[in-house]
């Protein structure tokens, strides 16, 4: 028996739980507040997709004669489906390994639709290994299957979403309330009996919904009204991602025969204040709320009446994934897209570096709302500490940051931290592509475990750039993605076309900058979208400032994406398909050649872009440059010196070869054996182990205190083949 139950309802991840509850546990670990978590998603998965489960898919009454030739032929296969399922997901569990070869034999899994990609995909999945490329198959066979459910069973399903049109932009609650006060779908009945089960055994006083998504709302709400109907004394709450940008402005109270809180932003002070009235508050005594909405003298009321502070990052505790069953999520590899492969193919422990977002100006983000504007770093060594408490609790090394924009200097301390505890880890997050990002920034990212960044570089235009407020040119993308890449870490870039007052010239030239990024090797993953305007951005905010005009609707319940018309009156939808195809192709190393125009069935203008821009942005680098500031660090191990004198005609000098082992190759420097005596005395006092950081400008005080010309030494061949192989960073 717990007092808390948290709940992520169907669905959102396949291979890791989404991390709120988790975030919420640790906190209440921290207040000895009892709870239990589960993701209801992934046992409805799990229940959904094995023999019992297919069977009854299979058992619902269809009529076989008018459904699609696919269903026709799935239905034919089912006795395949039947005896393969249970094998199958246990190999997406990492828990049956064999497997891949049978799969990849191409007669083992029945095979429809979603099998004629496979053709045209041969060239991005030949080369993959075998159980990549086994994992693969058995997604295509899960997506069939899904096919089935959606046309058959239930038209709502959708493995990382449910129901998601009920939720999105869903101004009125009116389409929602109808569905709830239908019968209960296919699913449901799924979602309903685990939720019944959990109950029973948990028997809870107070539930919590953590919704991130649309994709969980109508199951968060079918949840809820079993609750009410099932368990009248279980009081229920509302927060996460979807409550915080959508229901700001909630005032239907029909909402509220569903749930008696919904609470907004940080999660933390409104759920421990909502705990204590349900849990401890006298009836007769005022309850206290942060940021929470409920039901007040028969009108929906939101309450901020407690003095409160929101905790600061280091006190909310250690995210804790207890609970949730973490050795049945299952890896599925959907699309040939390197960065989509790291969402869904396997396990991954959520952190975060810092709340908020360090810039917080980007025209079409919800700058306004505290999960962005309030902007809290947490110390590199309480984050480590974080990530080796996750290591002994989960069993995984593996990371992923969900920051808005990690920020470089304490990516910078986090990474050193990591190398000085001699910890073994595999991380990636977002970032920005700023000029923080240096060769030797980058380099040590790597080093620490970092496997791949995400940023967006949105319109590929210094125009649109600046308008955005991004913060950055194309020029610097270049240049960062350039580090990165060199460094062996993967760039993945948002895309984004369709920005206020964007003409069909910068989309084409925004286009051909992608090209060149990608034709150079410095990009390596993206993904286009549509620019949508939301209510708590500037641009939603001001939109005459953006040459766009709202359509206004009146808002009952949720508000989030608003619709509008752009003065420049064009369709930016047309462009999708041929920005997706060409970038399909180009993240292939394909087709580069291919004229702009091939890529679109409607006349587009050529490009104003030259073909070498990104190529002379990579050029134009200064490799001298002397920064007095910079903090060096020394990642030498395994150091060989060995003296000996070299003799020319009747003189001679003292020299020293220094020899560093590294892990992939052997560097060998000469330098003259008093500056080479001092640079290893240096470096045994500097190394990353060493939290006092001498600086470039000491670095050249202490130099010419025995030495002159510090910049000659520093920018010689032996120094800067240490600087090209990482054995010297400069910071």
């Amino acid at each position: 028996m717990k007092d808390l139950l948290l709940i992520t309802p169907p669905f959102t991840q396949l291979n890791t739980p989404y991390p709120a509850t988790a975030y919420i546990k640790g906190f209440l670990n921290t207040k000895n507040i009892s709870s239990y978590q589960i993701d209801l998603g992934i046992e409805v998965i799990l229940e959904l997709f094995s023999k019992d489960g297919i069977q009854k898919i299979f058992d619902t009454e269809i009529d076989l004669q008018n459904i699609s030739e696919n269903s026709q032929r799935i239905f034919a296969l089912r006795d395949e489906y039947l005896k393969t399922i249970d094998q199958v997901i246990l190999f997406l569990q990492n828990k049956n390994p064999t497997l891949a070869r049978q799969i990849c034999s191409m007669n083992f899994l029945p095979e429809a639709s979603r099998f004629n990609q496979l053709d045209d995909m041969e060239f991005a999945f030949g080369n993959m290994g075998l159980q990549d490329k086994a994992k693969h198959l058995a997604t295509l066979y899960l997506e069939d299957l899904s096919d089935y459910i959606v046309e058959n069973v239930d038209s709502d399903f959708g493995f990382s979403r449910y129901a998601e049109r009920l939720g999105k932009s869903a101004n009125s609650f009116d389409e929602l309330y109808l569905k709830l006060n239908d019968s209960q779908t296919f699913i449901d009945n799924f979602t309903l009996k685990i939720l019944n089960e959990k109950l029973e055994l948990i028997q809870p006083k107070l539930l919590c919904f953590s919704i991130p998504f649309p994709g969980n709302l109508y199951s968060a709400f079918r949840c809820a009204k079993f609750i009410k109907e099932n368990y009248p004394h279980i009081k229920t709450a509302m927060g996460g991602g979807f409550p915080n940008t959508e229901l700001r402005e909630i005032k239907d109270q029909r909402v509220f025969e569903f749930f008696d809180f919904i609470t907004l932003d940080d999660g933390e002070v409104p759920l421990e204040l909502v705990y204590e009235s349900v849990c401890y508050s006298d009836q007769s005594e005022k309850s206290q709320y942060k940021r929470t909405f409920l039901i007040e003298n028969q009108e929906v009321t939101y309450k901020n009446n407690s003095t409160k502070y929101d905790y600061k990052q280091s006190e909310i505790g250690t995210p804790d994934y207890t609970d949730l069953q973490l050795d049945k999520y299952i890896s599925v590899i959907e699309i040939a897209n390197p960065m989509h492969s790291l969402w869904s193919d396997g396990r991954w422990n959520k952190l975060t570096m810092a709340h908020g977002c360090y810039w917080g100006k980007c025209t079409f983000c919800d700058i306004s709302l505290d999960y962005i504007k309030i902007y809290e770093p947490i110390s590199a060594k309480i984050l480590v500490d974080r990530m080796e408490e996750l290591i002994k609790t989960t069993g995984e090394t593996g990371f992923h940051f969900v920051d808005e924009a990690a920020p470089p200097a304490l990516m910078r301390e986090v990474a050193l931290e990591i190398l000085r505890r001699n910890l073994v880890v595999t991380w990636w997050t977002n970032i920005r592509f700023e000029k923080s990002f240096t060769q030797d920034l980058c380099f040590l990212l790597k080093l620490s475990g970092c496997v791949a960044v995400s940023g967006g570089l949105e319109v590929a235009s210094d125009r649109l750039l600046k308008l955005i407020d991004k913060g950055v040119s194309v020029d610097q993308v270049a240049k960062v993605t350039k580090n990165f890449t060199e460094a062996g870490i993967m760039v993945h870039a948002y895309l984004m076309y369709g920005y206020p007052t964007q003409t069909v010239q910068e989309t084409v030239d925004s286009l051909e900058m992608v090209r060149q990024l990608f034709e150079m090797g410095i990009l390596q993953s993206g993904f286009w979208h549509q620019f949508a305007m939301t209510a708590h951005s500037p641009v939603g905010q001001n939109p005459e400032e953006f040459g766009v005009t709202p359509i206004k609707q009146e808002i009952k319940f949720a508000n989030n994406d608003i619709d509008f018309t752009d003065k420049t009156g064009i369709d930016h939808s047309k462009f999708s398909f041929g920005l997706k195809k060409s970038l399909f192709n180009f993240m292939h190393g394909i087709n580069f050649e291919i004229p702009l125009q091939d890529w679109f069935d409607f006349k587009i203008p050529k490009t104003t872009i030259h073909p070498d821009y990104i190529h002379d942005c990579l050029l134009d680098e200064d490799q001298f440059s002397f920064k007095g500031n910079s903090k060096v660090i020394f990642l030498a191990k395994n150091v060989i010196a060995e003296n000996y004198i070299k003799t020319k005609k009747q003189n001679s000098w003292a020299y020293t070869r220094i020899t560093f082992h590294l892990k992939t190759n052997i560097v060998k420097i000469e330098l003259e054996q008093e500056k080479a005596d001092w640079l290893i005395k240096i470096i045994s006092e500097n190394t990353f182990g060493n939290p006092k950081r001498i600086t470039l400008q000491q670095l050249k005080n202490n130099f010419e205190e025995n030495f002159d010309d510090f910049e000659l030494f520093w920018f010689s061949k032996p120094i800067q083949q240490l600087k090209e192989n990482g054995i010297i960073l400069s910071l």
